[in-house]
């Protein structure tokens, strides 16, 4: 039976802005188990990034819980936090910039481990650092370089190394390979997964790309403007589509079948803004199901087994 590591309840995060409040993370709820991948996906401005910043404390949540091995992590400070951050790490979308441009590659996967305290001495910092590099495929010829001197999956391996650094036990990827080449994208992921497999490291996968997260999720959530519409399994969720923006989301990967290529659903309509929003379903504006009574407050519930989907008229559109 899977253990779990991550679990939230409720969690929101809030910004205020001249015209309001951004609901940028509106009561979610979910749990990623030791060792899973979950992808979080959605249209840009989604939230999704802030949901994944938000459980590792870059920033700190409006309202709701944030366990880690059911130990309550929501308000800890200090050392407490500390020690949460050298469980939970995350590798950011843009290698260059989340890189120090002035600190060769070695020294880059030293720093944390010199923090950390842990290394009596300059030798074992190096031994260690080394064994990182080894681990994400980093040659040894190139472990003196700077950032600019490598490509874009190089510096992601950098990036991956200081992230292991600590032995985490969860990591973010905020969309770690939207910045590379489709060749690179694949032999990144490749590595994810086997450390993943090595390590028994967990990961929320956050990305736009559907045709990444099919390959490297476990199970898939769904965001709209803050909120989650659909959580299940991956193949589930691929081969049985219930809430309407989802099933538009699918219908936009490319298809290399010219001889049944998937018809795309053109969503019109007003995107609703996420500061100060009206109760309801934030998709109504644009979904052709629409009714008076999706402007009712929405609820995640289990429409099939382990399948949930927040959306009044899910087994009326999809006859279940």
């Amino acid at each position: 039976m899977a253990e779990e590591l991550i679990r939230i309840e409720h969690l929101k995060k809030y910004f205020k802005v001249p015209a309001g409040v951004n609901h940028a993370v509106d009561d979610i709820s979910m749990t990623i188990n030791k060792g899973e991948t979950v992808g979080v996906v959605g249209e840009s401005g989604c939230g999704k990034s802030t949901l994944g910043r938000t459980i590792i404390h870059l920033l700190e949540s409006t309202e709701g819980k944030i366990y880690l091995n059911g130990e309550d992590i929501t308000k800890v400070n200090g050392r407490e936090l500390r020690k949460c951050r050298e469980k939970m790490q995350i590798v950011f979308q843009d290698p260059y910039s989340s890189l120090n441009p002035r600190l060769r590659i070695e020294n880059t996967v030293i720093e944390p481990l010199k923090m950390s305290g842990r290394f009596k001495n300059k030798a074992e910092l190096k031994e260690e650092a080394n064994r990182l590099m080894e681990l994400v495929g980093i040659d040894e010829r190139l472990r003196q370089s700077y950032p600019h001197d490598l490509d874009g999956g190089r510096r992601q391996r950098v990036c991956i190394a200081r992230a292991l650094a600590l032995n985490p036990e969860f990591i973010v990827c905020d969309e770690p390979v939207s910045a590379l080449d489709v060749s690179i994208q694949a032999a990144v992921l490749n590595l994810l997964k086997e450390l993943q497999q090595e390590l028994g490291i967990a990961y929320m996968f956050v990305t736009h790309d559907l045709s990444v997260v099919r390959y490297i999720s476990d199970n898939i959530c769904v965001m709209y403007l803050g909120q989650l519409v659909e959580k299940s399994p991956t193949n589930e969720l691929f081969e049985n589509t219930l809430h309407p923006y989802t099933k538009a989301l699918l219908s936009a990967i490319p298809s290399t079948d010219i001889h049944n290529p998937m018809q795309r659903i053109q969503l019109k309509g007003e995107i609703t803004s996420p500061i100060n929003p009206k109760p309801g379903c934030r998709f109504a504006s644009r979904c052709p199901y629409a009714t008076e009574k999706c402007h009712e407050p929405q609820q995640l519930e289990e429409v099939l087994p382990n399948h949930f989907v927040s959306c009044c008229r899910v087994r009326e559109i999809n006859n279940i």
